[in-house]
Parts: C-alpha cells; sequence; structure tokens
C-alpha cells in the first residue's frame, strides 16, 4: 500500500470514528428527551422532577373539571392506573370535555400538580392522539373502536 492510500485509509477511519463518537453523545445527551410524552402512570414511575417540562396525556376524568377566577381550570387526567392533577390558566380547545382524551404540555409543580401551557383536545368524534391511545393500551382501558 502506498504512503498516498494509507493516509486516505487513515482519515477514512478516523472520520468514521468522530462521527460515531458524535452520534453516541447526541444519543446519550438526549435519551430523555427523546420521549417527551408520557402518561400518568408514567410520571409516576419515573419521578419527574418538577420544573421538567414534558407532555402528558390521558382522559378527563368525570366531574374533574373545576372552573376557577378568570380563566383559571383545574381538571384531572388519568390512564385507568394514575391520576394527576392538572392546573390550566387560558382557553379550553371547544372540543375539550370530561372522558375526551387530551394532552397537555407543560411542567410539575413543588406540589405534583401538572402546570399546563397548553391544552389540546382530540379534533374529532374519532381521533385521540397516538401516545394516549398507547398509553391508555398499557393501562388497559382501551377498546378496539374506541
Amino acid at each position: 500500500m502506498t504512503p498516498k492510500k494509507r493516509r486516505r485509509l487513515a482519515f477514512a477511519i478516523a472520520l468514521l470514528v468522530a462521527g460515531a463518537g458524535g452520534a453516541a453523545l447526541v444519543v446519550y445527551a438526549l435519551q430523555d428527551n427523546v420521549l417527551y410524552f408520557y402518561s400518568p402512570s408514567d410520571v409516576a414511575a419515573k419521578h419527574i422532577r418538577p420544573g421538567t417540562a414534558f407532555r402528558i396525556g390521558g382522559l378527563v376524568e368525570g366531574r374533574s373539571v373545576r372552573h376557577g377566577k378568570g380563566a383559571a381550570v383545574s381538571f384531572v387526567i388519568t390512564d385507568g392506573k394514575s391520576r394527576m392533577p392538572v392546573a390550566f390558566a387560558g382557553v379550553l380547545p371547544a372540543l375539550f370535555r370530561e372522558g375526551q382524551g387530551v394532552v397537555a404540555m407543560g411542567r410539575l409543580d413543588a406540589a405534583g400538580t401538572f402546570d399546563a401551557d397548553e391544552v389540546l383536545a382530540k379534533h374529532d368524534e374519532r381521533y385521540m392522539p397516538p401516545e394516549v391511545v398507547d398509553a391508555l393500551k398499557r393501562s388497559g382501558r382501551w377498546k378496539e373502536g374506541q
């Protein structure tokens, strides 16, 4: 092998090793952030720290919606196994109601209440966010055709 070919081979190997190392660092740094949707059971199991931003989804528990002063609303999201109280200040989607699937974006406060910045409701009678369907299937509350 000529010196020129040897240098090219060494450069190619160094480039592959550096690329693999960079990819490994990115995957390691993002391992907790890749899964940014949690069900109430996941939140309880993973012991998420207050202040960590994530999305939570499930069904709005019946008779849990409480309207406070102004646009303040509180309700409970459940996946059938666990419950998570949610506080939201703003206008809820028109399709928001008890027993329907929702996804809320925000963070936990020190008291264990999810402080939502945004609440999304399902958009028609048959659609439910895939993350909510998966969480309900894991908890055994999902029925096909729902």
